[in-house]
């Protein structure tokens, strides 16, 4: 019978390798003691992500406790179930839906030879695959080496010397996962000086920009909510867009003439997400912070999600995070050529109740659902003009 299991085990691990190839195979796992909807909401998220990474998503494990086990997060059956289902699966990693203290990735990580990583490494992996410029290539380096550190154990057999390759170990900072705690910190220090000499040259820039008295209008919003389809659409560009999370790293501003004859510029700037590792909103500070120049924050909104309201507050937590909660703000409900009627006017009750701000249902594809924004947009731009005025 085990020669047997031995044997099915191994085809189902090389067909499934044959068919995914060289890309990641992971089983993702979410442990909660709240509510099953909103766990099952954050495991449907947690996919995206893993998807955005290009991991093979082998299985999805959602376990229901009184209480998080504090040594291994899940409890020890759960935890043999879970190592069996990945030896059967083929399985090449465990990513958990949550971020794990040194002493748990130890712990799973002396039960098993599967990489184990968290919610925090998983999106850090996705920042290193989309950094394309050298501010952001830098920034990534800087959130993972600050990640990694306290979690550094110096040796060829710890736990954390699996991640040196691969989804949780890819990106600038790759080759120097292995080396000494001084090293690392030594160039964590370099990389803060470069991303604030990147930042001074990031605020000539602005100052320029103010030279020309242009209003600048910035894009927010959740990851994948339609930001740089929306900047194409009004400006005609061609903005780097795909249906990935975190598909914009590096801000871009274009010029956008209103319907009132007026000039403005728009930024397109990265996505936020629910439990943004610290150590990114720390590194990209200097980019975020180009936000805070702005006349206007237009909140694009996901409004075909069902956790379009979830998010919306997961963006205004990040901006009050970042001093940034005092912009104006107009919320464009996105996608509402695949939303109902009833959910656009759910949302639309939602956010005058809890934020007293305009929203405008619009189609990032469809430039004639467009206008009533770029009018709003107007309105508002003229509304400061006149207290600026004033004052």
């Amino acid at each position: 019978m085990i020669i047997s299991l031995e044997s099915e085990m191994a085809r189902v691990r090389s067909t499934s390798r044959a068919e995914s190839g060289k890309r990641d195979r992971a089983i993702l796992v979410n442990v909660t003691n709240g509510f099953a909807d909103d766990a099952a909401e954050s495991m449907a998220e947690f996919e995206e992500l893993a998807v955005s990474a290009d991991v093979v998503v082998l299985d999805k494990i959602i376990q229901r406790r009184k209480q998080i086990d504090p040594r291994s997060v899940l409890g020890r059956g759960k935890l043999e179930e879970l190592l069996i289902r990945s030896m059967r699966l083929g399985a090449d990693m465990i990513i958990f839906d949550t971020e794990l203290t040194p002493a748990q990735v130890r712990i799973l990580s002396e039960a098993t030879d599967l990489k184990v990583l968290d919610r925090p490494q998983l999106i850090l992996d996705i920042f290193a695959q989309r950094a394309s410029s050298r501010e952001g290539k830098v920034q990534v380096e800087l959130a993972q080496l600050k990640y990694l550190l306290p979690r550094l154990v110096i040796g060829q057999n710890s736990a954390f010397s699996r991640l040196a390759g691969g989804i949780g170990g890819r990106g600038p900072g790759e080759t120097k996962l292995e080396t000494d705690r001084r090293r690392v910190r030594d160039r964590i220090a370099q990389l803060e000086k470069q991303v604030d000499a990147l930042g001074r040259q990031r605020n000539e820039r602005r100052k320029k920009r103010a030279q020309r008295e242009l209003p600048m209008i910035s894009l927010v919003g959740y990851t994948n909510a339609g930001k740089s389809t929306l900047l194409n659409a009004l400006t005609q560009s061609e903005v780097y867009a795909e249906k990935k999370m975190f598909a914009t790293l590096d801000p871009t501003s274009r010029r956008l003439r209103l319907p009132i004859d007026q000039e403005v510029i728009i930024n397109d700037t990265v996505g936020f997400i629910r439990d943004l590792p610290e150590t990114l909103v720390a590194a990209f500070r200097a980019t975020l912070e180009e936000i805070s120049d702005s006349d206007l924050l237009v909140h694009v909104v996901d409004a075909s999600n069902p956790r379009a309201i979830q998010q919306i507050n997961s963006v205004d937590a990040i901006l009050k995070e970042l001093d940034l909660n005092s912009i104006p703000q107009l919320v464009a409900l996105n996608k509402a050529d695949v939303a109902s009627g009833d959910v656009i006017e759910q949302i639309r009750r939602e956010v005058m109740l809890d934020k007293n701000t305009e929203c405008v249902a619009i189609s990032a594809i469809r430039r004639e659902t467009l206008r009533p924004l770029a009018e709003r947009i107007g309105d508002r731009v003229a509304l400061v003009e006149r207290s600026a005025v004033v004052i």
